[in-house]
């Protein structure tokens, strides 16, 4: 039986976690009254072990704590769990970066960030800055295989033959209206309170992002090893807060950096705020349907998907889901430097059509927008 006075031993830290160290005792305690007992004992063997005999033991004890995380609706999920998925990424991380697996590590880290608890997210954050500081001082090497060098660039762009390979009846419907400098008065009175798109040119030409996040010998030196770009001090200097998510006396929720290649696909779905969607390098294709829509669009009926459609607008099944080919859209390709403005619960499809990077600022409001 695991008790509360149960100390662990554990071998020499890469980085420093003072409150993990605090609280382990505690932390293992409630994991194992919620049933976390093989937790507890995996936990226990990676803190006690040899580093290369340690990951094992703590990569279980991860993967655990993320079937946790994932075996319910998101707010349903005891925060204990959160706090036992963070301990578990600093284990494996620790460890792996007394075995040179920088890379990895780094990557253990800002899984702890975006998944885990608030309780140790401190620690995250500086086993984060620790090794950043040793990378950036030679003390620590990270080894990755050859990339690409040089910019981003995209040589042409044929509309036709990117609409082959866009969903059916492609920029055919409703396009998204387009305004230079919108003013935020305008934003606020045409757009943001009747609930309506609109995509917005010339408000970020300011953004050091905007030349910066081309230059892939940049993006390697500054984050090439990481999976949180804007966890990165350096690349969240290099974009603003747009005034628009201002409106209605917002408060920002959240902001979350898209990088990749043409073709990456983020299938029909809403979510619960408004939306800045900030094109910094390279072209999307967005699709958008309104929120008086969603029964047409057959969302998924399990809890945790009830914001996902269970259609696949690149091959619609037409016999299972025989609402939808008759359902009005909006639509529009994203150029570099323009922001579309998505307001809540509109669904929304996306398609990179060329190596792309962007941002999404979310933001809630007193004031209610007229949602469609």
């Amino acid at each position: 039986m695991f008790s509360p006075a149960t100390t662990i031993s554990s071998s020499a830290a890469t980085f420093p976690t003072p409150t993990l160290d605090t609280l382990t005792p505690t932390l293992l305690h409630d994991i194992y009254t919620q049933g976390g007992h093989v937790f507890v004992h995996l936990i226990t063997l990676a803190t006690s072990s040899t580093p290369t005999s340690s990951i094992p033991a703590a990569e279980a004890a991860r993967d655990m704590a993320w079937e946790q995380l994932h075996s319910g609706p998101w707010h349903s999920v005891p925060e204990i769990w959160r706090e036992a998925y963070s301990m578990a990424c600093l284990r494996v991380a620790a460890a792996r970066v007394r075995e040179g697996e920088v890379v990895e590590a780094m990557r253990d880290l800002d899984l702890g960030l975006v998944m885990g608890g608030e309780g140790l997210r401190g620690d995250v954050e500086r086993a984060v800055e620790w090794v950043e500081e040793r990378v950036r001082e030679g003390e620590l090497e990270v080894w990755e295989e050859g990339g690409r060098r040089g910019r981003l660039e995209f040589k042409g762009f044929d509309v036709a033959e990117v609409q082959r390979a866009l969903p059916i009846n492609s920029l055919s419907s409703k396009i998204a209206e387009k305004h230079s400098a919108l003013s935020l008065e305008a934003f606020l009175r045409v757009y943001f309170l009747p609930g309506t798109p609109v995509i917005i040119s010339d408000s970020m030409d300011y953004w050091p992002a905007r030349s910066k996040w081309s230059d892939l010998d940049y993006l390697k030196n500054v984050a090439g090893y990481r999976t949180v770009p804007v966890e990165i001090k350096e690349l969240r200097k290099d974009i603003l807060i747009p005034d628009y998510c201002c409106a209605g006396g917002g408060e920002l929720r959240s902001l979350n950096a898209w990088f990749g290649p043409a073709g990456t696909v983020t299938p029909l779905h809403h979510d619960p705020h408004h939306n800045i969607l900030a094109q910094v390098v390279g072209k999307k294709y967005v699709r958008l349907y309104p929120a008086s829509l969603s029964e047409e669009l057959y969302p998924h009926e399990e809890t945790m998907l009830h914001n996902s459609s269970q259609v696949d607008l690149d091959n619609i099944d037409e016999e299972a889901f025989p609402k939808v080919k008759d359902v009005e859209f909006w639509d529009c390709i994203l150029d570099e430097g323009e922001m579309l403005y998505i307001p809540p619960k509109w669904w929304h499809y996306v398609r990179s059509l060329t190596p792309s990077f962007s941002v999404s600022f979310w933001w809630n409001t007193s004031v209610h927008s007229t949602v469609q």
